[in-house]
């Protein structure tokens, strides 16, 4: 990523100590950007960024976005929600209010600061599909009241409350839906099957793989997704989105399964266990309309990013 696609600017990364916004805001101020990272800690981990606190250019606001903010920005990358099954059933009310109630604060905020907001929506907006792969133009299958409900319905809610303040108000918008993204900084116990994998065999346990293991994923080495929602926000006024960001390389969950065994370099044996409710067969996104408006697609190969990301946790386990 070169520095000729951005401007400097002071940005807002709700979310910031996330997994994924952890990486974003190493990426602005990369690139010079100023940032401020707001997260509750709720599924944040502050030794995400920890690294950052003696950059000048950084500042760290414990706050939760279901609660008005008054700060001075030039754009906001809207990443606060729990995003991994375990956590946003933990507590499916609050999942919803940080999705609606936190899209409408930061939505308020980018209305009265005149500025673009970025909106990290994702793949489950899409439900159980029955397109394969997904395009932005299709309107999903989505279970209204089951158990991932929270999540699905919430991220579906604040796209609506985007576009309703786009066609009112005018407000610039952009809006990524993210599939499956993977990389270091995953919290070992967020039930996502990639750290669910790694974790298992680094500690040699047997490997839960869900149902049969031929429902089938894609996966986006978070720099890769970090690029792209950065490019995304860098598109004219106008380019509103959705638009699909993730990996279009599909790969069965047993298949994964046993290249995590392989690279691990461990005997641990695949335990096939009920799947959890409404949880999807197939999930790829079309990426079309991310080549054409950001010339962009994920780059890192499965087997790269996982060696990463292995390491990463080898590291952890071991400290």
């Amino acid at each position: 990523m070169t520095n000729r696609h951005f401007r400097r600017t002071r940005s807002l990364v709700t979310g910031g100590a996330g997994f994924i916004g952890s990486h974003l805001c190493d990426s602005l101020l990369a690139s010079g950007h100023e940032v401020i990272c707001l997260d509750n800690l709720f599924t944040g981990d502050k030794r995400n960024i920890d690294h950052l606190f003696d950059n000048h250019r950084f500042e760290f606001l414990r706050h939760d976005v279901t609660f008005p903010l008054h700060v001075e920005v030039d754009e906001i990358y809207n990443l606060a929600c729990p995003a991994s099954p375990i956590h946003y059933q933990q507590d499916p009310v609050q999942t919803i209010k940080t999705s609606v109630h936190g899209a409408i604060n930061m939505l308020g905020l980018a209305k009265r600061l005149n500025c673009r907001i970025l909106q990290a929506s994702t793949s489950e907006v899409y439900g159980d599909p029955l397109e394969h792969p997904q395009r932005e133009t299709y309107w999903g299958n989505v279970n209204p009241v089951g158990i991932r409900s929270c999540y699905d319905e919430g991220k579906r809610c604040a796209e609506t409350l985007f576009f309703d303040y786009h066609r009112q108000h005018g407000l610039d918008i952009k809006i990524a839906r993210i599939f499956n993204t993977y990389g270091p900084r995953m919290s070992p116990d967020d039930g996502r099957v990639v750290s669910n994998f790694i974790v298992q065999a680094l500690r040699g346990d047997g490997i839960t793989v869900h149902g049969n293991g031929d429902q089938s994923r894609t996966f986006c080495y978070v720099d890769d997704l970090v690029t792209g929602l950065r490019r995304l926000m860098a598109t004219p006024a106008g380019v509103t989105g959705p638009v699909n960001l993730g990996s279009d390389r599909h790969c069965s969950i047993k298949d994964l399964a046993l290249l995590t065994r392989h690279l691990t370099g461990t005997g641990a044996d695949l335990i096939f266990t009920d799947r959890p409710g409404d949880d999807p067969s197939h999930r790829q996104p079309d990426l079309d309309l991310a080549d054409d408006l950001l010339a962009w697609r994920s780059e890192t190969d499965l087997r790269t990013g996982l060696l990463a990301t292995i390491q990463y946790f080898r590291d952890a386990i071991a400290g």
